[in-house]
C-alpha cells in the first residue's frame, strides 16, 4: 500500500473506485472534477473469507474517513466472484455485493459494461454483466482518450489485451471463458502465478530439463532476482512461505529444476531467472499477436501498459518497435500517485467513468439492464 494522502480535499464529493479482486482491493479517490487524488491497494485473499473483505474496508475507512460519509459515491467493479469460497460465480458477485452494500451505503453502484450501472439490489439478476468487468471498464476509459491502441493490464495474477480502435473496445469476447479462447486472457501474472504453469521445460547450464510440477516457486521470484518487482507490489507469501529475499528466491528457483542454490552463482541463477522471464513474455507475446491478427488497423498501434507488470508491456513495445503509453500518464494523476493509478488501473477507470456518467449517481433503481452486455 502506497503512503497515505494527507490533504482532506474535496470530502463531500468524493467519488472511490473501488476494484475487488481475488487477492487484492485496489481503492481509488476522485474529486467531482474527474481529478484522482489518491490511490491504494490491499492485499486481500479473498478464497480465506469475507472478512477479508470486511476488514480491508476498515482499511479504506481508516485511510479516508469520509469515504463513510452518506456524500461519498462509490464505484465498484470485480473479478473477486471468481475465488473458489463461492459455489459458483452468481453467489460470488451477491456475497461481495451484499457486503459492500452493508458497509458503503446507499450511494453505491455496481459497472456493468454495456449494461450500465447496476443498484445492488439489481445484482442478482444482473451477475452476468458485473462478474470480472473490471478490464472492460479500464479499457472504455482508455478509449476515450487514444483512438487505436492495445491496452494490457499484467498485475500478479492475469494478463489482459484488450484491443481499441476507432475509440471503441472490440474485444472478440466479453467473459473469462470467452477471453480464455480469443487470447485476451491470459492466467499469467508477475507474482502469484506458479511457475510450473510458466512453462514445462527450460534451459539450465547449457542443457534443457523439465520443470516439476509443484508449487515450488512463483513469478515473484523470478522479478526479485531481475529486480524488476517493487516491493510493494510483493505483498502474498511466497510458495514456501518463506522470505521474500533473493537467496530465498534462489532456493526456490532450484527446486523447480531438482537442485539446491548452491549448486550455482547468483549470476547464474539471475541469468536463469531472466529465462523464465523470456518465456513468460513470449506467451504473452503470442497472445498479444494473436488479438492483434483479429484487428490489422492495430498494426502499428502503441500498447498501453497497466498493472504492477507493465514493465513487461514496455518490454513488448520495445521488441516490437511500437509506441509505449503508461496509464498513469493517459490519467493525468499527481506524479506522487501515477505509478498507483497505472497499478491499480481499473479502480482509476472505474471512478472516473462513474464522475462521466449521471445514472452512475442515481439512487435507486436498475440501469439498461435489459440491454446486451
Amino acid at each position: 500500500m502506497n503512503a497515505p494522502y494527507t490533504k482532506d480535499a474535496a470530502a463531500g464529493a468524493a467519488v472511490f473506485g473501488w476494484d475487488v479482486g481475488g487477492a487484492h482491493v485496489k481503492v481509488s479517490m476522485a474529486d467531482s472534477s474527474g481529478a484522482v487524488l489518491d490511490v491504494a491497494q490491499w492485499a486481500c485473499p479473498l478464497w480465506q473469507g469475507l472478512d477479508h473483505l470486511e476488514r480491508t474496508i476498515d482499511l479504506v475507512f481508516e485511510r479516508w474517513p469520509h469515504a463513510r460519509m452518506a456524500a461519498a459515491q462509490h464505484a465498484v467493479t470485480m473479478t473477486g466472484e471468481m475465488v473458489d469460497l463461492f459455489a459458483d460465480r452468481a453467489e460470488g458477485v451477491r456475497m461481495i455485493v451484499a457486503t459492500l452494500a452493508y458497509r458503503l451505503g446507499a450511494r453505491l453502484r455496481f459497472y456493468a459494461g454495456d449494461a450500465g450501472w447496476l443498484a445492488p439490489h439489481a445484482c442478482a439478476a444482473g451477475w452476468r454483466h458485473v462478474a470480472s468487468a473490471n478490464w472492460l471498464a479500464t479499457a472504455r476509459w482508455v478509449s476515450t482518450r487514444v483512438a487505436n491502441a492495445v491496452l494490457i493490464d499484467i498485475g500478479s495474477t492475469t494478463t489482459d489485451i484488450i484491443p481499441i480502435v476507432g475509440g471503441r473496445v472490440v474485444a472478440c469476447a466479453t467473459t473469462d471463458a470467452g477471453r480464455l479462447a480469443t487470447g485476451e486472457l491470459v492466467y499469467q501474472g508477475v507474482v502469484r502465478t506458479p511457475l510450473c504453469g510458466v512453462a514445462h521445460r527450460i534451459e539450465f547450464a547449457g542443457v534443457t530439463v523439465n520443470v516439476m510440477n509443484e508449487w515450488f516457486a512463483t513469478t515473484a521470484d523470478i522479478y526479485r532476482l531481475t529486480g524488476e518487482l517493487d516491493l510493494l507490489h510483493d505483498v502474498h507469501p511466497s510458495a514456501d512461505q518463506g522470505p521474500k529475499t533473493e537467496a530465498a528466491s534462489r532456493a526456490r528457483l532450484a527446486r523447480m529444476i531438482g537442485r539446491d542454490a548452491h549448486e550455482a552463482d547468483a549470476v547464474e541463477w539471475r541469468r536463469f531467472a531472466q529465462r523464465w522471464r523470456a518465456l513468460q513474455l513470449r506467451e504473452i507475446g503470442v497472445n498479444l499477436a494473436r488479438v492483434i491478427a483479429a484487428h490489422p488497423e492495430l498494426d502499428a498501434a502503441p500498447l498501453v501498459g497497466a498493472g504492477c507488470g507493465r514493465f513487461l508491456v514496455a518490454a513488448l513495445a520495445c521488441e516490437a518497435v511500437r509506441g509505449y503509453l503508461d496509464f498513469g500518464a493517459i490519467a493525468g494523476v499527481p506524479e506522487r500517485c501515477s505509478a498507483w493509478a497505472a497499478t491499480c488501473a481499473p479502480s482509476v477507470a472505474v471512478a472516473l467513468l462513474a464522475l462521466g456518467d449521471p445514472s452512475s449517481r442515481q439512487q435507486s433503481g436498475c440501469h439498461g439492464v435489459s440491454r446486451a452486455a
